[in-house]
């Protein structure tokens, strides 16, 4: 649902992805901010919904239901994903400093990352406690701690877990954890009994921000399901399997899980922003830092100044709204809004038995239809985030029409040039110098020469770049010309490879990344080592800053792929386009006896057909465009696109390869055949053998493919009897396009095996013996499908 093309003005960065932030993302793809970017910096792809956990805890959902996708989200606001830790923020250059990226240019920031528990002065709590919070990361400790129960052994007599936190959050998880715990080891035919529950508070009762009533009743549950309660139990230490409290008490602990003193990161006290005791974000009604107008932060993470408020999930829900209208106004220059919380709140609190009690000021009941009524609720919220409305997308526009749509934008900014100094315009507060850029950037732009990004722009996004130093590099970005200057080293041979494409992500340094890998791939598949790579790069006309930005983050991602590989960037050209998009040219060396050469065209009957990476990137890449993908499944696509093809050639040519190429447009059944034709042999292809990413069967199965598919979907008349497995779901992906994909290769049988192993211990962990090579046969088709296991 992103709005029609026009230059980038304004960049709204979104650190976190909690229930404010999710609220804002849908409200700006429902009305969206012309000439704003959004970027959300997220360390998690699923983000879980507090609401729902202790359902999801208690067996009762699973993770998809309570979990928003927020790589989906964003593509649906057309809004760039980061998935990267933040590690502070330079104010004064406007910049979120991340841990595996450069850093993030914002105009207007939002801080919406929960809370972290703060367990540093609890002696033995950080090594040896599960923290509840951040949310997000507590599925992979419960996992680990179901695991353990299972596993769990009589003779080690019973096992003991422990809740440290006597709020709504500590009581409904101990509940939710006995609920389910018991049902597992029944259901493995263990004594439910061999479980014990403990939850502690320091306070002198639990759930001490509701009335009497609700406490008694919820004491009533803990008490008739055997749950120990322990009041004034301050824990000050742990230690293995135990607990001490500040008074000397001592208890048992097998597992310690903690719902209780919660801050806010680390990375804020370096910031500058004013911050409460606790380290979270002090915001006036506004949403907005106390010293920092560009600053705004919600839920858990905020600190209200009008008033403290309980860090509930109801509170960064109703944020949302105030927020997001907000950073709209902020970003127009339009007075802000106060935001008012609700002085009483319903909370409906789950006892893990789908039974739950509801809480208002001194309200309370509870029942079965009490839970129905929650997860009416719940389910509702969910699918505002899961079940998006549908994409209309009518393809890229017409001449005419883009035309039409440069002069209205262009008679909106010079209205807005006008507007300076006046009255707040409904549109974004520019300087006069970015208007004229702005007008400048959808104006007609000029072909040729004319169409260079500016030397300025260029000078100031190459200076903070540090490709490395070849030393057979006379002449390169150390000290620029019209052109590089190389020595190829005595008894070496020069590889030259090309490649080139727009971008298919909307992160910059990711995709940067992965051009360079994918244009690397030529290189190493054919033996060779990368000496030098010249770049050519397509960025869409905008302000100069957003242009120079763009290029620091896609540049940088390429150099450090670049580097990594031992190529040295030399240089490149720069243009406008449309699109971003970027290749390279790249220089390898082989030895000039091309001893070490691997080529498409050197097939043995009986050799082995080796498989590197699993394939699927096209039909995922496809469904992401659609927002059809789950985040998961592209976050492992990307994943096995950034691995660097280097190793795994090492190791093949180690193992006496004897054809070799790299999967990329073409797809599986398309290099497979253009290896066959050049070595004169006939394959076997063992279909249900063939490694996939995950949710590539599903997305090709619902008839979601690449634009690529037809016309590699031709090369079916290569297959001797594609007819008898048309309906197998593994069947499209042969004609799948690749980018960056795994390494084709053929080895002797008797190598086969230890050269797997040699692969999947060196990282390639989908590395699969997936066919054989035969003597050319009669038939015209070169390629045979059978099901088979490896050799």
């Amino acid at each position: 649902m992103q709005s029609a093309p026009q230059p980038v003005l304004r960049d709204l960065v979104l650190i976190g992805g909690g229930h404010s932030h999710v609220g804002v993302l849908r409200m700006f793809a429902m009305r969206p901010e012309p000439g704003v970017r959004i970027t959300l910096i997220c360390t998690d792809t699923d983000t879980p919904y507090s609401g729902m956990l202790p359902g999801y805890i208690s067996g009762h959902y699973s993770f998809d239901e309570v979990h928003i996708d927020l790589a989906r989200l964003c593509a649906f606001a057309g809004a760039r994903f980061y998935r990267d830790a933040v590690t502070g923020i330079d104010r004064q250059n406007r910049r979120v400093l991340c841990a595996h990226r450069p850093p993030v240019t914002y105009d207007l920031l939002s801080i919406n990352t929960g809370s972290t528990p703060q367990v540093q002065s609890i002696v033995g709590a950080q090594a040896l406690s599960t923290p509840v919070k951040p949310i997000a990361q507590f599925n992979q400790r419960w996992q680990a701690l179901l695991d353990k129960a299972r596993q769990w052994t009589t003779h080690r007599g019973r096992m003991t877990i422990a809740v440290v936190g006597g709020g709504a959050g500590g009581v409904e998880l101990v509940l939710s954890m006995q609920y389910r715990l018991r049902h597992e080891l029944k259901a493995h035919g263990r004594n439910p009994e061999d479980l014990a529950f403990v939850l502690l508070t320091s306070g002198d009762s639990i759930l001490p921000t509701h009335n009497e009533g609700v406490r008694e009743r919820f004491a009533r549950v803990l008490q008739a399901r055997n749950v120990e309660v322990h009041t004034h139990a301050e824990v000050v230490q742990v230690s293995p399997g135990c607990l001490h409290t500040r008074d000397g008490r001592t208890f048992d602990a097998d597992e310690s899980l903690w719902v209780t003193q919660a801050g806010g990161p680390a990375w804020l006290h370096s910031t500058g922003l004013a911050l409460d005791e606790q380290g979270f974000v002090l915001v006036h009604p506004q949403l907005q830092s106390l010293n920092d107008p560009l600053v705004f932060a919600a839920g858990d993470v905020a600190s209200f100044v009008e008033r403290p408020l309980e860090k509930a999930g109801v509170f960064a829900v109703r944020m949302a709204k105030p927020l997001a209208a907000n950073l709209r106004r902020s970003l127009r220059g339009q007075k802000l809004l106060a935001y008012t919380p609700q002085r009483h709140w319903l909370a409906l609190i789950s006892t893990g038995n789908r039974y739950a009690v509801g809480s208002r000021g001194p309200l309370g009941f509870g029942g079965d239809w009490v839970w129905r009524w929650k997860d009416r609720i719940d389910r509702r919220f969910m699918r505002r985030f899961n079940a998006l409305p549908a994409m209309h997308s009518a393809g890229h526009p017409s001449p005419v029409a883009h035309v039409r749509l440069a002069m209205n934008t262009l008679g909106q900014m010079l209205k807005d040039i006008r507007a300076q100094g006046k009255a707040p315009t409904t549109r974004l507060s520019l300087t006069a110098d970015e208007s004229l850029q702005a007008l400048s950037a959808v104006a007609m732009r000029c072909g040729g020469c004319g169409a260079k990004v500016g030397p300025h722009i260029l000078s100031r996004a190459l200076a903070n770049l540090q490709p490395m130093a070849g030393s057979d590099v006379l002449i390169g970005l150390n000290a620029p010309d019209d052109a590089a200057v190389v020595r190829v080293p005595p008894g070496k041979a020069l590889v030259q490879t090309v490649d080139f494409f727009r971008a298919f992500i909307d992160d910059p340094y990711l995709f940067g990344q992965i051009a360079a890998q994918h244009a690397l791939g030529d290189i190493f598949a054919m033996g060779a080592e990368a000496q030098t790579a010249t770049a050519v790069v397509t960025v869409p006309p905008g302000l100069e800053s957003k242009v120079e930005d763009l290029l620091t983050q896609m540049m940088g991602g390429a150099v450090a792929v670049l580097s990594a590989a031992g190529c040295a960037l030399v240089g490149g050209h720069s243009g406008e386009g449309a699109e971003l998009a970027l290749g390279f040219a790249i220089n390898g060396l082989i030895d000039e006896d091309m001893a070490g050469l691997m080529r498409k065209g050197g097939m043995q009957p009986g050799d082995a057909l080796l498989l590197t990476k699993p394939i699927g990137t096209g039909t995922l890449l496809a469904a992401h465009a659609r927002h059809a993908a789950k985040g998961r499944w592209i976050d492992a696509a990307l994943q096995s696109m950034l691995q660097s093809n280097q190793a795994g050639a090492h190791i093949l040519r180690a193992h006496g390869a004897t054809a070799c190429t790299d999967l990329t447009g073409f797809g599986l059944l398309g290099h497979l055949v253009e290896m066959t034709r050049a070595s004169g042999v006939d394959a076997e292809l063992h279909i249900n053998t063939l490694p996939l990413l995950d949710g590539a069967a599903d997305c090709a199965k619902a008839g979601i493919v690449s634009s690529l598919q037809p016309a590699n979907a031709r090369l079916r008349s290569a297959l001797r009897n594609a007819h008898d497995f048309a309906d197998d779901p593994r069947y499209p992906l042969l004609f799948d396009p690749q980018t960056a994909g795994g390494l084709l290769a053929t080895v002797p049988a008797g190598q086969a095996l230890a050269c797997v192993q040699a692969l999947q211990a060196a990282g390639y962990a989908h590395t699969a013996i997936i066919g054989r090579i035969g003597a050319q046969g009669e038939a015209i088709e070169p390629v045979l499908l059978k099901t088979g296991h490896g050799l």
